[in-house]
C-alpha cells in the first residue's frame, strides 16, 4: 500500500456522521471506527476486534488503551517525520491518556471524525500539534 492510497481511502469517509464505537462509511464512526476502518480498505482484516470502551478512554484508571493498541498494530515514528498517511494520536491534557485518532492527509492536514460532526479533513494547526501524543505509519507501507 502506499501512502496515496491511504489518504484516498481515508478521504472517503469524509461526511461520515459522528457516531460512538461505529465503523461504517457513509453510515457513522468515531476516530477509531474511521482508523479502523481505512486499515479495512488498506491493510485488510482487523487485527483485533475493540472492546468496547467509553468517551473518556480509561481516563479514571490512567491507562493508555488506544496508545497501546496503535503500538501493537502500527509502527511507531517520530512526531518530526510526520507525512500524509500517518496515523496520529492525541491527548487533550497533558496528565490524560491519549483519545483521539486522526490520518495525516499531508503534512499540514488531517482527516478525523469527533463529536458533534461529520469526518472532515481539517489542518494541524497549533490547537492539534500541541495535543500529539504519538504518531504511527501504517504496517506494510511502500517507501
Amino acid at each position: 500500500m502506499t501512502r496515496a492510497e491511504i489518504v484516498a481511502a481515508a478521504r472517503r469517509w469524509i461526511g461520515t456522521p459522528y457516531l460512538h464505537q461505529a465503523s461504517l462509511i457513509h453510515v457513522g464512526c468515531d476516530c477509531l471506527g474511521l482508523v479502523r476502518g481505512v486499515w479495512r480498505e488498506v491493510v485488510g482484516e482487523e487485527p483485533e476486534a475493540p472492546p468496547p470502551y467509553t468517551p473518556d478512554w480509561s481516563e479514571a484508571l490512567g491507562l493508555e488503551t488506544l496508545l497501546d493498541a496503535a503500538n501493537r498494530h502500527f509502527t511507531p515514528i517520530s512526531i518530526s517525520s510526520l507525512r500524509e498517511g500517518d496515523v496520529i494520536a492525541f491527548r487533550f491534557r497533558e496528565h490524560l491518556p491519549a483519545k483521539h485518532l486522526g490520518i495525516a492527509t499531508s503534512r499540514t492536514h488531517m482527516a478525523h471524525a469527533h463529536s458533534g460532526a461529520c469526518v472532515a479533513e481539517v489542518p494541524i494547526g497549533a490547537h492539534w500539534r500541541k495535543r500529539i501524543a504519538a504518531a504511527f505509519a501504517f504496517p506494510g507501507l511502500e517507501a
